[in-house]
């Protein structure tokens, strides 16, 4: 038998969250999908000399005759759905995945095609965030340079069923594009594989000269606080703490840094605190070709230390060329105290708060008391003491997990009527309001933080997760993966979140496929491998579903559903009970 073998550009498209809408409404939803595919997606198909190779009840699989004809069509539906969209509520709302590649099929004698490239379409859908469009490497080869696109470079992807992993290109257009606003176009999701932009940085940790180890809190929370005070200028991409500071300590290139970070320019210096003298020593350097731009040396009394972070700050603004614009220069400026021993407790508060443990959280609380102690204004103080007490009743160090909840809603709330301006205290403020189901309290003190700090990724995965356990999912999504672009060193945690996201919207392989990520990064997780038996429970995968639930209770015997179900504040508990329904169906669960 001849084989009809041709290359071709194949698109595969779905509805998020069919079985959902079905359920609610059968024959709305299936009226909705004829007049859907009469209005918007036959007639933009044919524009674009597409041809249907068969449909499912949900979706359907395309081939075109190049991947600038399949991407054009994609973005039009797209765009067209953000318009039939508006004024839906978000569980009414028929919302599509698109999958795009490039690859070999063979088209049999009644026109339908086969082949690893219709194959690799399909996994791409699967892969893609509501709203958004994913293209295979070899399909983003041929767009890159002809048509203007928000992309982010997901990285090489493991794609079901496919042998090797696929590089995958996210298009952020319609619904998904919708639902993050861009501050700036440099501030936008971009891909890491592409130029970094022209207006992007990586804050290195300085480098501790003092001669004593117990002064490396002092150069990292410098770092830190410069980080801080760029962030809030959208006119720039700057990469978050924890991204920048997996370099501490290494002796590492710049240019190896903006490649990995995915950024034009590096930061870099030293701190020399000696007695109440400072010397700092900052360099700023252009990451492509190792050039210098900017370099100098502070020697002061450590009282200025705060004008010598106002001048680095501005020292760099200047280098860069950054436009600012009304109101930036005074945003710029230090959000701390006046008062160089509360500044100095709270360095030493926040970096102990960073490592998570429940012996650093005691000892951070105890410094950072003291720093609202110094200074009763001290926002970031207070956020950060509330937050001491936040870790407490979510780990249950405390003798009162209850009453560790309202001591962080109380300090929360004084540090944003200390200072409505300081994102760090709308932050703590908005993870208060989460746990304690203030739901829309926390989304829009979430949003707070990020209006006034554009490039604040803990707030951004915060918002995601408000909207997360709010059964807003498919927003949830967009928001972490534009958390984990601020951030690409985002804690594993992130990769939990997102898996919950999926799971949510029944996408239990790809929420399988996140887990499995993360224990492989943090195999002690007990909650991602209760997650993970969940998932192969709904997918059927019964013998691996308690295989992971007996190492749930390896890694933590005293692991309670009951106390999880107390805890995770979701808005409807029936989205709590998908978990418990997954291991009901392993029989796990009675």
């Amino acid at each position: 038998m001849n084989e009809n073998r041709r290359l071709v550009a194949i698109l595969a498209a779905d509805v998020v969250g069919y079985s959902r809408l079905a359920s609610a409404d059968e024959d709305r939803t299936l009226a909705r999908l004829r007049t859907l595919r009469s209005d918007l997606i036959d007639p933009t198909i044919a524009v674009h000399n597409g041809r249907v190779i068969k449909r499912t009840g949900d979706g359907a699989l395309v081939e075109f005759r190049s991947v600038v004809d399949a991407v054009r069509c994609a973005v039009e539906v797209q765009n067209g759905m953000v318009e039939r969209n508006a004024g839906v509520s978000q569980d009414r709302r028929i919302e599509f995945r698109i999958g795009i590649h490039l690859g070999d099929v063979v088209e049999e004698s009644d026109g339908d095609l086969m082949g690893d490239g219709v194959n690799i379409a399909s996994r791409l859908e699967g892969v893609a965030a509501p709203g958004a469009i994913c293209l295979s490497e070899d399909a983003y080869r041929q767009v890159k340079a002809r048509l203007d696109l928000s992309v982010n470079d997901l990285g090489d992807t493991k794609l079901k069923n496919i042998a090797e992993p696929i590089r995958v290109y996210s298009l952020q257009v319609g619904t998904a594009g919708a639902k993050v606003p861009a501050t700036s176009d440099t501030a936008a999701v971009r891909p890491a594989a592409a130029a970094p932009p022209k207006l992007s940085i990586a804050v290195l940790p300085f480098a501790n000269m003092s001669g004593d180890a117990e002064q490396d809190y002092f150069a990292d929370g410098i770092s830190e606080d410069i980080i801080t005070a760029l962030s809030k200028l959208s006119q720039l991409f700057v990469v978050a703490r924890n991204s920048s500071f997996t370099f501490k300590g290494q002796n590492v290139h710049v240019q190896e840094v903006g490649t990995k970070l995915g950024v034009r320019h590096v930061l870099e210096g030293s701190v020399r605190k000696s007695g109440n003298r400072v010397r700092i020593t900052a360099q700023l350097i252009d990451a492509t070709s190792g050039g210098h731009l900017w370099a100098e040396r502070f020697d002061r009394d450590l009282t200025d230390i705060f004008a010598v972070q106002d001048d680095v700050t501005q020292h760099i603004v200047g280098a860069l060329a950054v436009n600012l614009a009304d109101g930036d220069r005074q945003r710029l400026a230090p959000e701390h105290t006046h008062n160089v021993e509360a500044y100095d407790c709270f360095l030493r508060g926040r970096e102990l708060w960073h490592r998570l443990t429940k012996e650093t959280n005691i000892a951070a609380r105890d410094v950072l008391k003291r720093a609202v102690e110094l200074d009763p204004n001290f926002a970031s103080a207070h956020a950060f003491l509330a937050l001491t007490h936040g870790l407490d009743y979510l780990n249950r160090w405390s003798a009162s997990p209850p009453r560790s909840m309202e001591q962080a809603a109380e300090i929360a709330t004084r540090a944003v009527a200390v200072d409505d301006g300081d994102p760090l205290a709308h932050w703590a403020l908005g993870l208060v309001y989460l746990y304690t189901r203030r739901h829309d309290g926390a989304i829009s003190e979430a949003e707070r933080a990020i209006v006034l700090n554009p490039n604040f990724a803990e707030a951004h995965v915060s918002l995601g997760e408000a909207l997360h356990y709010s059964g807003r999912s498919e927003e949830a999504l967009q928001w972490f993966e534009r958390g984990a672009a601020l951030n690409p060193y985002f804690p594993d945690v992130l990769l939990h979140f997102q898996a919950l996201a999926w799971f949510q919207l029944e996408k239990y392989e790809t929420a399988v496929d996140l887990l499995q990520q993360r224990l492989s990064r943090n195999p002690i997780s007990d909650v991602s491998r209760a997650l993970l038996a969940a998932s192969y429970g709904h997918l059927g995968r019964f013998d691996e579903a308690r295989a992971a639930w007996q190492e749930v209770l390896r890694v933590n015997p005293d692991y309670s559903l009951e106390y999880r179900r107390k805890i995770l504040p979701y808005k409807n508990p029936a989205d709590f009970e998908l978990v418990v329904d997954g291991l009901r169906k392993a029989g796990i669960v009675q």
